[in-house]
């Protein structure tokens, strides 16, 4: 008799397949405020990962990691219209502290551009002092109206990059420099992420920003997550807050600046891209548990064997786990390391140790074979390999498959009922994309015709990637 499913099949009720696998695999729980979440430790592990891996290729891009205040005056937001306007329905607003009202209200911030212009204004004196490339990892607050846990919460974790140039080229470059190098790189070859670089449209962009660059991604069942983002912001908070240097020349000059993020969103993309029926499918590269070696029973030769197992593998680099909790059923803690996603699942039980052999479960391939426990140390990390590469085709050949080109607004629309479209920005324009979000569906970016990231809006051959989003 086949076993019920423990989630929800994604076919049936995706949403409802995506809440049981965060709950199931033990990734978070709704928090007690409205909009709000718990991460649970194996979630704070994916974050954790995300964290390290970003990190240092954030501080390769020249980057140092700062912190500034949760709390921001007002006063501050209005500076820059803009912006403001683009963030007031979101705004959290504290009037009252140490049981009196206050001077003036603070906001919880929503993004940090505000006061790091504030301090930017003091520390950036001349030419010497730029580029000024800050970045933070903290937590903002945006006051969220239909909220879903990881991809849309009032409170989410993220990092922000805030830099500061002498000239608008130097801005511009570093800006695409977070976009491809950082981001792009990092959910390519880390999360096995197929995303789309492009620009966002006018309707689309920052608010604040002179443009916005986006990597798109498609989840499991059509439709477009942005990922990650990275903004050129001009001169507008330069001359909001007065932020000018002294330039070789001896004239006093506006920076230009940029902005960037990425959030803990990316673990709701990692489970809508990955996810299966069974549970989360975590990159080998992303994995905080790579490789688990389970005990199939109690017995003190096989209890010896899964830990030897465990501590040759820990050995050659591999992050890996000895689960030995005999006293709770094998066939659970089979289902549960199968939610959880972890790559490779090593399986000894007496019978194996006897024949000199374990069973080898792949995550992602989905395959399930005996092999000698002499050889695993060096199969283990090409099986590693080789699902890394398989998670990313897949990924990518979901997208193509479910993609099409298109000439009309009406069959843009149609199109993005199953997946994307790519219609010619110069039929679209902004009027069929202010028609095309009456009806719940936007322009996720612009790419040139050759795929690339085109360096104006209405460049020649510019394509409008078009669907329904998260």
């Amino acid at each position: 008799m086949p076993k019920a499913p423990v989630l929800t099949p994604r076919a049936d009720d995706f949403p409802r397949w995506y809440q049981d696998l965060i709950g199931k695999a033990e990734l978070a729980d709704n928090g007690p405020v409205r909009g709000t979440m718990v991460i649970r430790p194996y979630g704070y592990s994916l974050w954790e990962r995300m964290q390290q891996e970003m990190d240092a290729r954030i501080k390769q891009a020249g980057a140092s990691n700062a912190y500034f205040p949760l709390l921001i005056p007002q006063s501050y937001l209005t500076k820059e219209a803009e912006h403001v306007e683009g963030f007031a329905p979101e705004l959290a607003v504290v009037t009252h502290g140490g049981g009196k009202e206050l001077d003036e209200p603070v906001v919880i911030r929503p993004t940090s551009e505000t006061i790091v212009n504030e301090y930017f204004a003091k520390w950036v004196q001349s030419y010497r002092d730029l580029p000024l490339l800050i970045n933070q990892w903290a937590n903002v607050v945006r006051w969220e109206l239909r909220p879903r846990v990881f991809l849309r919460t009032t409170e989410f974790l993220w990092q922000e990059g805030h830099t500061a140039h002498a000239t608008y080229e130097d801005a511009r470059d570093y800006a695409a420099r977070i976009h491809r190098d950082v981001y792009a790189e990092f959910m390519e070859n880390v999360l096995a992420m197929d995303v789309v670089p492009g620009r966002k449209t006018a309707r689309e962009r920052f608010a604040g920003a002179i443009n916005t660059l986006t990597l798109e991604g498609m989840m499991g069942d059509g439709k477009a997550l942005q990922l990650g983002t990275s903004h050129e912001l001009g001169q507008n908070f330069a001359k909001a807050f007065d932020t000018r240097y002294l330039s070789k020349d001896g004239r006093q000059e506006y920076v230009w600046q940029t902005s960037w993020g990425s959030t803990t969103r990316m673990i709701g993309a990692l489970v809508m891209m990955h996810g299966d029926d069974d549970g989360l499918r975590v990159p080998p590269r992303l994995a905080p548990i790579q490789v688990v070696v389970v005990a199939v029973k109690s017995d003190d030769a096989v209890l010896a064997e899964v830990r030897a197992i465990g501590d040759r593998l820990k050995a050659t680099g591999i992050r890996v786990h000895v689960d030995d909790r005999t006293d709770t059923p094998f066939g659970r803690r089979a289902i549960d390391w199968e939610l959880k996603g972890v790559p490779v699942r090593i399986e000894v039980g007496p019978r194996d140790l006897a024949n000199g052999t374990a069973v080898l479960v792949r995550r992602v391939a989905g395959s399930k074979d005996p092999v000698t426990i002499a050889g695993l140390a060096e199969l283990v990390p090409a099986v590693l390999a080789d699902d890394q590469a398989l998670l990313l085709t897949q990924a990518r050949e979901r997208r193509t498959g479910r993609e099409v080109e298109v000439t009309t607004i009406e069959e843009a629309a149609e199109a993005a009922s199953t997946g994307w479209a790519r219609i010619p920005w110069a039929t679209l324009g902004p009027e069929g994309e202010a028609r095309l979000a009456e009806q719940g569906v936007s322009v996720r970016c612009l790419i040139a015709a050759d795929g690339s990231v085109p360096e104006t809006d209405d460049q020649p051959g510019n394509i409008a990637v078009v669907a329904r989003a998260y």
